[in-house]
């Protein structure tokens, strides 16, 4: 058993408890006035303060980067005061909160979004998305002009800031799981010529001057950039090797001089070798979220802390359905299984009813 786990860990000035985050995940209850969270997603949280860092569900930062139903935003007035009470509620318990920003692309639909989803090209995904009527065959999204690319990264920058005012410690750029700063970095879904597509390295471009901008506008000490190369998930294909080595090499030499809080990989099945290529060229804190299969990830994969693989590992399902999740890795379990038909809406139930250990 890892015992690097459970020490304290300096995170660009921020001292974690412990080096085990609650990974974000879309939980989809922010039924508050202007999808804003509610009280009860504050004791969600609240319940998991002993994670070293949480990093919430993701959070769009414009009403167009909004893809799911009852997903919150962060760029309203309103709902920076609701987020306020979640915050609040974690910083009592001790904890320390980043905040997921995800602009979810291409991916949604204009039957309830009112409007076409928008992406770096014109290239519909293939599969379905999530509605309140049901599943729906993603569309055609509307190709992002120069112009309005630059005013999605101001919108990024402008929501940072509206983070930071609600009391988080900091956010972390969603530019994994096939949105859309993943849409920028993959051949499939950008099929630009300009400056933002093309090469790898203009793929790259939206990543790292969102991030950048972000950086400008918080501070770099609390800015976080969450990755997944390689993951097929919402029709992302990156099936050239040397085409993934290359981007993903840009992407991190450009985020790199940022002075970033922390990289974040989500890794993808057989991408080992490149999670441990990307660890030796950080220059900073590295989160690994694992691949673990099937199952989820476990207390075995406290060793990768110990063995150098990251600084800090990422418990995504486990923490849903364990509120003390630490204190279960720490004694080796008993562990709670986690309700999947609970995911995403509802009520309390699969939600904040998990029991924590008694004494």
């Amino acid at each position: 058993m890892s015992t690097k786990a459970f020490e304290p860990y300096e995170l660009a000035g921020t001292t974690l408890s412990n080096r085990i985050v609650m990974a974000p995940m879309t939980r989809s209850r922010a039924y508050g006035p202007e999808q804003s969270p509610t009280e009860l997603m504050a004791t969600y949280y609240a319940q998991r303060a002993g994670a070293g860092l949480i990093v919430t569900e993701g959070t769009q930062p414009s009403e167009v980067g909004q893809g799911y139903p009852d997903t919150p935003g962060i760029h309203s007035a309103e709902q920076v005061t609701a987020w306020r009470k979640v915050t609040d509620a974690v910083h009592a318990e001790g904890g320390v909160i980043f905040l997921q920003l995800m602009h979810t692309g291409r991916v949604g639909h204009s039957s309830w979004q009112g409007r076409q989803p928008v992406g770096p090209s014109a290239v519909q995904a293939a599969g379905q998305v999530y509605t309140h009527d049901g599943m729906k065959d993603f569309e055609v999204p509307h190709e992002l002009t120069d112009a309005e690319v630059e005013a999605t990264v101001a919108d990024f920058a402008a929501a940072a800031r509206n983070a930071i005012a609600a009391g988080f410690d900091g956010v972390e750029l969603h530019g994994a799981n096939g949105y859309l700063i993943h849409q920028f970095l993959a051949p499939n879904s950008n099929i630009r010529t300009d400056a933002w597509g093309g090469s790898p390295a203009r793929r790259a471009r939206f990543a790292i001057e969102t991030a950048r901008a972000v950086a400008e506008a918080i501070g770099a000490q609390r800015t976080g950039f969450r990755l997944s190369p390689g993951n097929p998930f919402n029709d992302i294909a990156e099936n050239d090797r040397d085409d993934v080595e290359a981007t993903y090499a840009a992407l991190v030499e450009g985020l790199a001089p940022l002075g970033l809080a922390y990289l974040h990989q989500m890794e993808a099945p057989g991408h080992r070798d490149l999670t441990e290529q990307i660890r030796k060229t950080w220059p900073g804190t590295f989160v690994l979220n694992p691949f673990t299969g099937q199952e989820p990830t476990g207390p075995g994969e406290l060793e990768l802390i110990q063995n150098g693989t990251a600084d800090l590992i990422a418990y995504g399902a486990l923490f849903m359905a364990n509120p003390d999740l630490p204190k279960r890795l720490e004694q080796g379990g008993p562990f709670n299984t986690p309700d999947r038909s609970k995911s995403f809406g509802g009520d309390h139930t699969g939600y904040t009813d998990y029991p924590a250990l008694q004494g």
